[in-house]
C-alpha cells in the first residue's frame, strides 16, 4: 500500500499531502520525519535524482523537482522499486501540468490540476494510472467518450 504522497517546498513547508491508511495521530510524525529527511539529504540534489530510505518496515523514495520536494511512502508490495515507478509517474505528471520543473509559485498556480493528477495516479493507496495520456484525459473533468 502507498501510505503517503507528500510535496514540500525547499524550506520544508507542506504544499500537498495525501495519506492512505495512516492514523491521524501518526501523520504529524510522518510530516516532520519526511521534511527532516529531505532537509538532510536533498540539498544540492539534481532534479529527479532518487533517494531511498526505510523506517519502521516502510520504504520511502524521495526526490527534488525544481523547487519542490516529493516523498512517496509505501509498505508491503510497494517496496523501493515499486515506489520509484510511482514517483516517476508523479514527476512526469507534474512536469506535464507545469510545462517544466516547477518553481514553488508555478506549483501553487497549478495546484488544482496537480491534485487531480495525484488522485488519478494514486487511488486509495494503490497505483491506479501510469499512462500520461490517460491521466491527461481523466483530469479534463469531462466524461470519457467511446470512440
Amino acid at each position: 500500500m502507498i501510505l503517503a504522497v507528500l510535496f514540500s517546498n525547499s524550506e520544508g513547508n507542506i504544499l500537498v499531502e495525501r495519506f492512505h491508511g495512516v492514523p491521524s495521530e501518526e501523520r504529524l510524525h510522518w510530516r516532520s520525519f519526511l521534511v527532516k529527511l529531505g532537509a538532510d539529504n536533498l540539498k544540492g540534489a539534481k532534479n529527479e535524482e532518487l533517494f531511498v530510505a526505510s523506517h519502521k518496515s516502510v520504504y520511502i523514495v524521495y526526490t527534488v523537482l525544481g523547487d519542490v520536494c516529493i516523498y512517496v511512502v509505501g509498505k508491503d508490495d510497494y517496496d523501493e522499486l515499486a515506489l520509484s515507478e510511482v514517483i516517476f509517474v508523479i514527476t512526469s505528471a507534474v512536469k506535464d501540468v507545469c510545462g517544466k520543473p516547477p518553481t514553488e509559485r508555478l506549483f501553487l498556480d497549478k495546484y488544482g490540476r496537480i491534485c487531480l493528477c495525484l488522485d488519478e495516479i494514486v487511488w486509495k493507496g494503490m497505483l491506479e494510472n501510469t499512462d500520461k495520456d490517460r491521466i491527461r484525459r481523466l483530469i479534463r473533468l469531462k466524461p470519457p467518450t467511446d470512440v
